[in-house]
Order: structure tokens, then C-alpha cells, then sequence
């Protein structure tokens, strides 16, 4: 007898373990297993759950469930929990001896409301699915009439148990090799459109758009730093949200913590974070920090959807990816912009020594001679006298022109900081120039080049028409943006009579510049009261890094 016995459960193992190795399709799997097992058990029905962090469970196969539990597509196994179910989230069925019979809440409920026919159904037996120390879920198999199971039962149940627990671990790592293959073969195309991308301004929304469109994740947001703190520069196309909202290191949320935290943070109950960043609720999300080389943080690339998807290994190791190209992206970017800035900066110094070699010295060279040739005219030879008195002048002031020319093309001492390259330009003027900085932010070398300018115009104009040496300059950064002014107790003027004069061109040109950057330069001034400029720009996508450089 012992020997049919043993032949018995032999059969039920192969049976199963053929079934089990038919399919990598894990529902398909599972169902086709179950109804095996309860042909070859000869018992009458059974179902499966994947349990996941309490209270997430799902029905993945069901076989002659009774009318009562099979209503409506099994609606009521679907929902609510049972003794069961809160046995494996408390963790007492993790040994094989903690194999239990139980009175079914959702039997007993049929009974108690009328749900419908049980089948004479009261009892089953509950056993967890497991391989090695990884934990899946319960399989419940029962009979009518059966109120237990035997101790040679609940073994072959355990032993059927952990070839479906191996199962569903080998594929659950099926799947995830053939997603991970999948989704590298979609970062490839997204790492290709990024290394594409040649403007540091333009890069968070590029990402955005090619990344929803080739991993469709619902929310990708593009974060990056803005003053001493972060600011939504990018968004999925149909998501709307408060772009104005920056994140600081007090705001308390997972961007946050990525950023000044330099990690990756994961969280699997998100939905109430996002919502209080005016994006959509989300299940899961994951924020991770943008570094550059040097570990110079650059901003946070945050991503939501659901658990399964997004907190997977696979997807995890993707966005790992992603965001490491996209760092070295923008500091390529950055590298690249410095390379072009050095190249029309070293194109400037040559024009500059081109014009020092040769048309400074013709103009140096005519004013010497004018003043030679003066200096033999005759006395009574008046005429002539003034003839050689303004070619001698128009030569002085061509002389003071070219140098100041080409000052602007080689600005030496600005490389000291703004405020001291212009006080060195105001004084080869004639100007007694002052000022001081608030503030330790870096201005890039675009910002600078457009302040230089500004000041330099600004000095040129104060030295023509203000009829005053003094002039003050100050510089003020914030988190917001660098606030530049210029100010003087010269002449002033009527500012309804600003674009009829003649030196208007400078100030238009010089509000250009202002405009050009992303500001605003506003002009103060009334006759006999001096003239006050105010600069405005805000940091743009690539300002931020901390410096002590003026």
C-alpha cells in the first residue's frame, strides 16, 4: 500500500513539474497548474493568490470555485482579506509545519448573506508559496464535506507548492531579463536623441518628451538648480503644474532629499507627494540626483507610476542609466559652450593685437607727425595752423577710441571679477570709479560678458554726458537672480526725452543686452539729479554653482 502510495504522489510531482515548464506566461502557468492539481488530487476546487505588501494581494487562478465566491468574475475574491491572507502578512506561514486548516471567512460570509451555493465547501487547506527565502503567496485547495486534511496530504500540497514557488521564481526572472533587454534596447534610443542635444536649456524638456515617448512612464518631471535650490524645467506634455514652485532644502519630499542628499530615493506610497507637488497621485516614485563630474549637482530627474513597474530592478537599473547619461550630456554640453567661449575669446585677443600692431600705430604714428608738421608752420600761416590742430586732435581722439576698442575686445582685468575689471576701465577713462558685491554666486561667462558690456556702455555714456567723475557700482545676487546698477550725480536727463537725444542708442543698446539675457534694465534720472541704471537677470538653467570670485 505504501508503495501505491508513493506512486500516487511521484505521479502528482510529474504531472505538475510537466505542466510548470509548458509556459513562461505567469497566469497562464498557474492556472493551468491548478486545474492539474485538482485533477490528479481528485479534489474539487482551488485558487491562488500573489501576495504582495499588506493589503495588496491579486487572484491569479481559480478552478470550480462554488456560485457563491465565482459572482461576478470572482468579485468576492478579489476584495477584502481573510484569516488566510493575514496569517502570511503576520508571517506565520513561512515553515512548511505552519500549514493550517482553516474555516473560510469568505465561506463562512456566503453562508452568512446568501451569497450563494458553497457546494457543501466549509474548510480548506492554506499553503504558502515559496522558493528559498523569497515568499510569493498561498495556494487554497478544498473539497465538499472536507473539514481536514491529512498529514500526507498537506506534505504532497508542500511539495507541489515549492516546484510552483520555483516556478514563479524562474519566471518572474524570465521576465525580468526580457524586460531589462527591452528596456535597454529603449534607452539606447533615448541616450542616442540625448547625446543629440546641444543646449544645456533645452535639454530637460527634450528628455521629458523622448523618454514619455519611448518608456511612456505617466509622470516625468526634469528638475534642476535654480540659486540654492531646484525648479521644474520639464513635465510630461499633457501634465499642468505650478512651474514657479522650487524646492528647497527645508521642502520635504523625496526631490529634496535626492538632491541635497546626493542618493536615489525610492517610495512605494507616493500618491500623497505628488499631489502636494500639483503633479498627478501616482503609486510609486523614484527621484534621482543629477551629478556631474566632480560630484557638482546639477538637479533631480523624478519619475512615478506604478510599484511593479517603476521600483522594478530592471527599471531601477534603467533610470540609473538614464540619469548618468544625462549628467555627462549636460556637462558635455557645458564643456563644449567653454570650449566656444575660449575659442572667440582667443579670436578677440588676436583682433585686438591686430589693431594694437598696426592701426593704433598708424594713429599714433599721425599724431606725432601732425604735431611735427605743427610745429614748422609759420606763425602768420593761420590757416594751415588749424588745419594741423584738428588733424592733430581727430588723431588723439581716433588714438583714445582704438584703445578703448580694443580694451572691449580683450577686457584684461576682468578676469579679476566684473566689478574690478570695470573700475579699471573707468579709470583709463578719467572716471573715479566705486562699488561693492553682495552675494557669492558664480555668474557664468554669458551673464559677465552681458554686465561688461552694459558697464562699459554705461561708463562710456557717464564720461560724454554726465560732466561728473564720480560713478558708483553695484552688484547684488540672490537666489532669484544678479541685480547690477550704475549709478551717477552727473547731469541727468529728462526721460520723456530719452529716445530724441543722440546718446539714446547706448541706453537701447544697453536694455537690448539686458532683454538678450532674459532681464530688464531700468533707467532713474532727472536733470540736475545724476542718472541711476538697474540691471535685472535672473539665473538661467546653468547658473547656481557657489563661488568667491569677484
Amino acid at each position: 500500500m505504501y508503495e501505491d502510495i508513493a506512486e500516487n504522489e511521484l505521479k502528482v510531482l510529474k504531472v505538475i513539474a510537466e505542466t510548470l515548464n509548458r509556459s513562461n506566461d505567469l497566469n497562464n502557468m498557474l492556472q493551468s497548474v491548478l486545474i492539474e492539481l485538482l485533477k490528479v488530487t481528485g479534489l474539487a476546487t482551488g485558487w491562488i493568490f500573489l501576495v504582495d505588501e499588506k493589503p495588496r494581494y491579486s487572484l491569479v487562478a481559480s478552478a470550480n470555485l462554488p456560485a457563491a465566491l465565482s459572482f461576478e468574475n470572482n468579485k468576492r475574491m478579489r476584495k477584502g482579506t481573510c484569516f488566510c491572507l493575514n496569517e502570511y502578512w503576520d508571517g506565520k506561514l513561512t515553515e512548511p509545519v505552519n500549514m493550517i486548516e482553516c474555516k473560510c471567512k469568505r465561506l463562512e460570509n456566503a453562508v452568512k448573506y446568501s451569497w450563494g451555493d458553497t457546494n457543501g465547501i466549509s474548510h480548506h487547506a492554506t499553503i504558502p508559496l515559496s522558493a528559498g527565502t523569497e515568499r510569493f503567496g498561498i495556494l487554497n485547495v478544498a473539497s465538499p464535506g472536507k473539514k481536514q486534511f491529512s498529514k500526507g496530504e498537506l506534505t504532497l500540497l508542500q511539495s507541489v507548492a515549492y516546484q510552483i514557488g520555483t516556478a514563479i521564481k524562474r519566471t518572474q526572472l524570465y521576465h525580468s531579463q526580457k524586460n531589462r533587454a527591452e528596456s535597454f534596447e529603449k534607452l539606447d534610443e533615448v541616450i542616442r536623441f540625448i547625446w543629440g542635444i546641444s543646449d544645456v536649456q533645452e535639454l530637460p524638456g527634450k528628455v521629458v518628451e523622448a523618454s514619455e515617448k519611448v518608456f511612456q512612464w505617466p509622470v516625468i518631471a526634469f528638475y534642476m538648480k535654480e540659486g540654492s535650490g531646484l525648479r521644474l524645467h520639464a513635465l510630461n506634455k499633457e501634465l499642468k503644474t505650478d512651474t514657479s514652485i522650487r524646492v528647497s532644502s527645508s521642502s520635504n519630499n523625496d526631490i529634496s532629499k535626492a538632491y541635497f542628499e546626493q542618493k536615489i530615493i525610492k517610495n512605494k506610497s507616493a500618491h500623497h507627494q505628488l499631489l502636494a507637488l500639483g503633479l498627478p497621485g501616482q503609486e510609486a516614485s523614484i527621484a534621482i540626483p543629477l551629478l556631474t563630474l566632480g560630484e557638482v549637482q546639477r538637479g533631480v530627474l523624478f519619475v512615478a507610476g506604478k510599484k511593479e513597474t517603476i521600483l522594478s530592478d530592471s527599471e531601477i537599473e534603467v533610470l540609473k542609466a538614464l540619469s548618468d547619461h544625462i549628467s555627462l550630456a549636460m556637462e558635455s554640453i557645458l564643456v563644449n559652450e567653454k570650449r566656444q567661449e575660449l575659442l572667440l575669446y582667443e579670436e578677440r585677443n588676436r583682433l585686438a593685437r591686430d589693431l594694437h600692431d598696426s592701426v593704433n600705430q598708424k594713429l599714433f604714428s599721425l599724431s606725432l607727425t601732425s604735431s611735427g608738421v605743427k610745429a614748422m608752420i609759420l606763425k602768420d600761416d593761420t590757416l594751415l595752423r588749424e588745419a594741423m590742430n584738428d588733424i592733430q586732435q581727430l588723431s588723439q581722439d581716433a588714438l583714445k577710441e582704438m584703445k578703448s576698442l580694443i580694451w572691449q575686445l580683450r577686457p584684461a582685468g576682468v578676469e579679476m571679477g566684473l566689478i574690478a575689471g570695470l573700475k579699471k576701465y573707468g579709470n583709463n577713462l578719467g572716471l573715479a570709479v566705486s562699488g561693492y558685491v553682495e552675494g557669492v554666486h558664480n555668474l557664468s561667462r554669458a551673464i559677465e560678458e552681458t554686465l561688461w558690456r552694459i558697464g562699459q556702455e554705461a561708463l562710456n555714456n557717464i564720461k560724454k554726458h554726465a560732466d561728473t567723475r564720480q560713478v558708483f557700482l553695484r552688484l547684488h545676487t540672490t537666489n532669484d537672480g544678479v541685480f547690477f546698477e550704475v549709478s551717477d550725480q552727473g547731469n541727468g536727463f529728462h526721460l520723456d526725452k530719452l529716445f530724441n537725444e543722440k546718446w539714446s542708442l547706448g541706453l537701447i543698446s544697453m536694455r537690448e543686452r539686458a532683454e538678450l539675457a532674459g532681464g530688464s534694465l531700468e533707467i532713474q534720472s532727472s536733470p540736475g539729479e545724476g542718472t541711476t541704471l538697474n540691471i535685472i537677470i535672473p539665473w538661467l538653467d546653468k547658473e547656481g554653482s557657489d563661488c568667491h570670485g569677484y
